[in-house]
């Protein structure tokens, strides 16, 4: 196995560049003709062929990903769902493996997902520029002004996806969970870094309308947290991902300003009783494993 190793990273990480740079090819006139003419007809058609040509990349990614040595996944409770809805999703997080196993549980089941991206990530060669093209919103995370501009680009961005259906993912932890992490935050949770709302409250703000569901995810991995050079290796053989939908309280659908305090601590209130509840399903998967 270890022998085959080195061959199975060769082969995903050739089809992930090629996947990426053809996929990156066909999205640059599109962006750009949004760019010149910034009309809602333009961006109707552009952003329907922008996400079809992502869903591509998607599948192509999930084909090499089964090939390498997928196989013990375990998905509960990803039915059910519709193609041409709007969904908010929220997830754990603990590697870079999890945008792959996300947009492999979803890929063509719900909208593609758009994620809030750091800022500085924009100039990671090819791939910033196409999460560029696909209007996810980038976000500096630095409080004072940066944090009025970050406000302002997660507005502007959602108003977008308002225009063709979209999911849009926020990690609430903010970053990826390590027990370092957990210690300095003084967590109050065994698996869980504390959740942030500022991305959820941001979506709720402009979406809120059309947003009737969370799409509830918790992902674990039995065999350890992987590396992406364990997933091109095919060493990530064992994971498991439970879905649940969870109704969007009624006073969490916000049209008016979502910075209010009062509204912040509701909506604050409503993820820490999600989080509980996840901390708990993280503990009952791992000791069943």
């Amino acid at each position: 196995m270890s022998l085959l190793a080195p061959i199975k990273a060769t082969f995903a990480g050739v089809v992930l560049a090629v996947n990426t740079l053809v996929g990156f090819s066909l999205m640059m006139p599109l962006a750009l003709l949004k760019l010149v003419l910034p009309l809602r007809a333009v961006r109707s058609v552009a952003d329907v062929l922008l996400n079809g040509i992502a869903e591509n990349w998607i599948s192509i990614n999930n084909g090499w990903i089964e090939l390498v040595g997928q196989r013990g996944w375990e998905i509960r409770g990803a039915e059910g769902f519709k193609r041409q809805g709007w969904y908010l999703v929220s997830s754990n997080h603990q590697s870079w493996v999890d945008i792959l196993v996300l947009q492999k549980v979803f890929n063509r089941r719900i909208p593609l997902l758009k994620f809030f991206i750091k800022h500085e990530l924009i100039f990671v060669p090819v791939i910033g520029l196409a999460w560029w093209a696909l209007d996810f919103p980038f976000m500096r995370r630095k409080g004072g002004a940066s944090a009025r501009q970050d406000l302002e680009a997660a507005r502007k961005a959602c108003e977008k996806f308002r225009v063709v259906p979209t999911s849009v993912i926020s990690f609430l932890e903010g970053t990826r969970f390590t027990p370092g992490k957990q210690a300095q935050q003084k967590s109050p949770y065994q698996h869980l870094l504390k959740p942030k709302t500022g991305g959820i409250a941001m979506a709720l703000e402009t979406l809120g309308d059309k947003l009737e569901t969370l799409v509830d995810v918790t992902i674990v991995y039995p065999d350890g947290v992987p590396t992406f050079t364990d997933l091109l290796c095919g060493r990530v053989r064992n994971v498991i991902v439970t879905v649940r939908q969870v109704h969007i309280p009624e006073n969490l659908h916000v049209a008016e300003d979502g910075t209010d305090p009062q509204y912040r601590q509701r909506l604050q209130s409503w993820i820490n009783g999600l989080w509980d509840a996840k901390d708990a399903e993280l503990s009952a998967l791992r000791k069943g494993r």
